[in-house]
């Protein structure tokens, strides 16, 4: 987006904490700037979610988790698609994300990478080239499912977007001993890595895989 211009942005996540994971500190820079951010879960993974909880308990840890960013309550959707069964949904998923182009007119879109190697994952990230190819489209990193990236874009974060990005992770409380990577180590970790790339205390990194500029 240009400089100055506040636009509307639509994070499309897999699953709920994807969105945190992979750009939580982005959406939370974004939204100190003015934009309005949208995040999409297209599942909450209630058949991976561990004993102990209820089956729905990503949903709200994922409006929580969204809020931390500074996300709206009612900007933060969590639909209903099964997870791991996104390839033999492909049409829906695709014709979902058709109508939320249509509802939102994003002026930048989230996906995974196309490289990313969990079938859900790679589902949302070629349908969301084939519904939003008129949009600039960013891909973010997940790196245990990642074979390749590339770190073609860098989004530096203050310590305050940081934190916000680790706190809203920390909202997943059924996720913290199932996922490895849910843990303000590995955040901290990645994001001086990436950081350290370009000279910078933190970021986070992005494929691009479509830029227009307007």
């Amino acid at each position: 987006m240009p400089e100055g211009k506040k636009g509307t942005v639509l994070v499309l996540a897999p699953h709920t904490d994807d969105t945190e994971l992979g750009c939580g500190g982005t959406v939370a820079r974004l939204i100190e700037e003015g934009h309005r951010v949208v995040t999409v879960a297209f599942s909450a993974a209630e058949d991976s979610v561990p004993a102990g909880f209820a089956r729905d308990v990503l949903r709200t840890e994922n409006v929580n988790a969204a809020q931390k960013l500074g996300v709206k309550k009612e900007d933060a959707l969590v639909l209903d698609f099964k997870v791991r069964t996104f390839p033999e949904n492909r049409q829906r998923v695709l014709d979902t994300m058709i109508r939320l182009n249509r509802e939102y007119r994003p002026d930048l879109v989230f996906v995974p990478s196309a490289t990313d190697t969990h079938q859900d994952h790679k589902t949302i990230a070629d349908e969301g080239f084939r519904a939003f190819k008129r949009t600039t489209i960013l891909a973010y990193e997940l790196a245990w499912n990642n074979l390749e990236f590339s770190h073609r874009c860098f989004v530096t974060l203050t310590e305050q977007q940081l934190q916000k990005k680790i706190d809203a992770l920390y909202e997943y409380h059924s996720q913290h001993a199932i996922r490895d990577y849910v843990n303000e180590t590995y955040v901290r970790a990645l994001a001086l890595v990436r950081g350290t790339q370009i000279q910078k205390k933190a970021a986070e990194v992005f494929d691009v895989p479509r830029l227009i500029l307007d």
